[in-house]
């Protein structure tokens, strides 16, 4: 009796995947390629004689349909971190703490924070492909993306579905409902060979090498195309999981992701402490060039979840991995020019122009010198002759200067004092390496990213203004500010689409329609418009001010309470306030001094932006501000925290202070070295005025402020809560929005500090551990009886 279709199409999937799961898991391939691609063939002919059959767990479907454009987009539920690299130093020293010591201090900050000796890590090699995440659901493929910025990637799953690699559904039973998986997607040395002599004999351009093949396929828009370039997937860690639990350990997960299907590179393992990092370093070297895949370096984990949870996250990298990069080649060429490029973040970054020079495999024109305390270190003139090195095999950087070779007559580089850009000024915070241009919303290199900044979901929301979007509109000059942004008609986007399409090449949709359907140009204008009317916080998050987040945002707006006061209250005043530091103080003053800076602001406001929440200054600044605080922000030589309160005690205003003078200062009791100072600090007129104008800027918020009296204290104020697991009448989002507004302060980690954890559906180690802390425990039910109490329920 012959199978029927369906059981021959489940009979063929089955041996197929297990054929997949051998060759790309396990390394062990079970049948030769003729016999895998008989059985896909006939898989293939059955499910197109029986489409009733079809699914999309099928070894057939690894080859989705067309793309139509571009990839849309994907916002990662947990970022996608890069981590700090650690390069050896051979010129530290003999020994391995020396000359490895950026390895030695990451393993030294970990043993000193959890209190161990010689932690175990998780170690791997640093595969050098393109960084991808993968979502199954119920254990099937659903969705994958590229890492992007970190936040924001590439929808690309049409085009993982082609990578046998990757399984379309899980092996086993025991995988969580939602499972996010990342590794590397690469093109193994040998299918990179392998293509290109095919390209070579088809007339086609090869690819230039591994990574980039990797990279480019993976972004074709016609999956076809991606499959014919065979790529292959190694996992490394895991993003997002519900309903479902994992080991303990990195090492023992990447263990259970290989039983559920997943490849792992066969070099992964685990070291104990420096010296076991720093051989598994040497031993991956050695093997690095008979490896089937291209590397860079190695990555250490601290092995067990609870001390990576302990140890945290720095900027976008977290405290408890590093990659630990293999020495980079080097060359000799000549500095023809220091540029300064500004960046999309607005930093300005000195990049040597070069005689060009091969270096790795490929030529190198220009080179990173960082920033301006690197070119003084390295002394880098016009005119040197320098070593160029491509760091990590990525990033060409000059690293050293052939001083013998220097020319007679070259001149020491000084960093410029404006952005050669836009004019605005470069501005370098106390303490930073780095300098930046001050024109954020004016500056054409700073364009794009202040306008996707701003019109973000977080900043002033403006549904369906993408990227792309933003992309043709600065590049068509149609929006030079966010302001400008307010003047765009229907017509103005259709316009927009049209000169787009004809500069890329490609039919206008005016010819191939005969007109054009407005109705996505509507929408957008309509969500500008709906734009207009925002909060302070919101609207200060959108400037893009450099260190401002929706926190800071949002504390600026609790506390100044309009943007007149925003934008009139200098550095020092802002320092008082909590969470504000000095860099970002100065960032916030700095910004509001910039002339084009203002202007786009004014110009926001004259186009119908509305700020709706704007209030008086807060009550509690009365706590805060008073002159002995302000005084102990300056440097004020012999006058300290006792000091700045006594003299304020005597002398509670600038003016009395100045009118005083010495003889009274010391008549008051105050000693001598503070007398001193106070005659030398006053002395120098630039910090005499700063001081006169931050007294006066605090007398006008006090003025401006209500009295305790008229106010009542919000019922969560000084309270830490945690929000955990999913809640059915509302969002993570507006749950923290509705605690902020009773004065809460909502954290994304439970510890000591905490006073409360909102618990919903799936909590998980949150709840753990806020039991273990015998925090206080709200079930979303609680949540909602108190935010209706307070006015703020649904």
């Amino acid at each position: 009796m012959t199978d029927s279709p369906a059981d021959r199409i489940a009979d063929l999937r089955r041996r197929l995947e297990e054929a997949n799961h051998r060759y790309y898991v396990l390394d062990d391939p079970s049948i030769p390629d003729a016999e895998y691609d008989r059985l896909m063939r006939e898989l293939q002919a059955l499910e197109t004689a029986h489409p009733e059959l079809a699914s999309d767990d099928s070894p057939t479907r690894t080859v989705g349909a067309r793309a139509s454009g571009g990839f849309a987009e994907v916002t990662h539920t947990i970022p996608m971190l890069s981590l700090d690299n650690a390069f050896e130093d051979a010129e530290a020293g003999d020994s391995d703490r020396e000359r490895f010591h950026e390895v030695a201090d990451f393993e030294r900050r970990i043993e000193e924070k959890l209190g161990r000796k010689q932690p175990v890590f998780s170690v791997e090699p640093k595969l050098d492909g393109l960084a991808i995440s993968l979502r199954y659901e119920d254990g099937h493929f659903v969705r994958g993306a590229t890492r992007g910025d970190g936040t924001t990637g590439e929808d690309v799953t049409a085009n993982l579905r082609t990578v046998a690699a990757i399984p379309l559904k899980l092996r086993g039973s025991d995988w969580p409902k939602v499972l996010e998986v990342r590794g590397e997607v690469v093109m193994l040395r040998r299918d990179f060979d392998t293509f290109n002599a095919w390209a070579l004999e088809h007339g086609e351009k090869p690819l230039a090498n591994p990574r980039n093949g990797a990279a480019g396929s993976l972004r074709q828009l016609d999956p076809a195309v991606t499959k014919r370039r065979k790529l292959s997937f190694f996992a490394y860690s895991i993003g997002d999981v519900q309903d479902g639990e994992l080991p303990d350990t990195h090492s023992a997960t990447l263990a259970k992701l290989r039983e559920w299907g997943f490849p792992v590179s066969h070099e992964v393992g685990t070291a104990k402490g420096l010296d076991g990092l720093l051989d598994y370093f040497r031993r991956i070297g050695a093997k690095r060039d008979g490896l089937p895949y291209d590397i860079d370096g190695v990555v250490y984990k601290l092995d067990d979840y609870e001390g990576q949870r302990e140890m945290g996250f720095v900027s976008r990298a977290p405290r408890w991995a590093i990659a630990h990069k293999f020495p980079a080649q080097e060359q000799m060429t000549t500095l023809l020019d220091i540029e300064i490029q500004i960046g999309r973040t607005g930093a300005a970054t000195p990049r040597a122009r070069l005689e060009p020079v091969q270096v790795a495999g490929v030529t190198v024109t220009y080179a990173t010198l960082h920033n301006a305390d690197q070119v003084a270190r390295l002394d880098a003139r016009i005119g040197d002759t320098v070593i160029v090195r491509r760091a990590g095999d990525v990033i060409p950087e000059v690293v050293r200067v052939v001083e013998e070779q220097r020319p007679e007559g070259a001149s020491p580089w000084h960093m410029p004092k404006s952005c050669p850009v836009c004019g605005s000024e470069l501005v370098r915070e106390e303490g930073e390496a780095a300098y930046r241009c001050s024109g954020g919303l004016i500056c054409a290199a700073q364009r794009k990213e202040a306008l996707i900044h701003f019109a973000s979901r977080r900043a002033m929301d403006i549904d369906g203004l993408g990227e792309r979007y933003v992309d043709a509109l600065v590049e068509l000059d149609m929006v030079k500010t966010p302001a400008d942004l307010y003047t765009l008609s229907v017509d103005d986007f259709i316009d927009m689409k049209r000169r787009a399409d004809e500069r890329d090449g490609t039919t206008p949709e005016t010819v191939k329609q005969g007109k054009v359907a407005s109705k996505w140009a509507q929408n957008l204008v309509e969500a500008i418009d709906a734009s207009r009317s925002t909060t302070l916080a919101r609207f200060l998050f959108g400037l893009g001010i450099m260190h401002i987040g929706e926190s800071t945002a949002k504390a600026l707006a609790q506390w100044l309470g309009s943007l007149a006061q925003v934008r009139r209250t200098p550095a020092p005043v802002l320092q008082l306030l909590p969470d504000i530091g000095p860099e970002v103080a100065a960032s916030i003053a700095t910004f509001f001094e910039q002339e084009g800076n203002l202007a786009v602001v004014d110009a926001l406001l004259e186009r119908g932006v509305t700020l709706t929440d704007e209030a008086s200054p807060s009550a509690r600044l009365r706590e805060r501000l008073d002159f002995a605080a302000l005084l102990r922000l300056f440097p004020i030589s012999g006058v300290g925290e006792k000091g700045a309160a006594s003299i304020a005690g005597y002398f509670p205003t600038f003016e009395k202070l100045v009118q005083a003078g010495a003889s009274h200062w010391s008549a008051a009791g105050i000693s001598k070295t503070a007398c001193a100072g106070l005659e030398a600090f006053l002395a120098d007129k630039t910090q005499r005025q700063a001081l006169q104008a931050s007294e006066a800027a605090m007398r006008r918020l006090l003025e401006a402020a209500p009295q305790p009296s008229q106010t009542s204290a919000l019922p969560l104020e000084g309270k830490t809560l945690v929000l955990t697991g999913s809640l059915s009448t509302l969002t993570r989002d507006e749950a923290k929005a509705r605690l902020e507004a009773l004065g809460a302060k909502v954290a994304g980690s439970v510890s000591k500090n905490t006073d409360m954890l909102v618990a919903g559906e799936a909590a998980g180690s949150k709840l753990a551990k806020a039991q273990s802390l015998g925090i206080t425990i709200w079930d979303e039910a609680q949540l909602n009886a108190f935010l209706a109490e307070h006015g703020e329920g649904q």
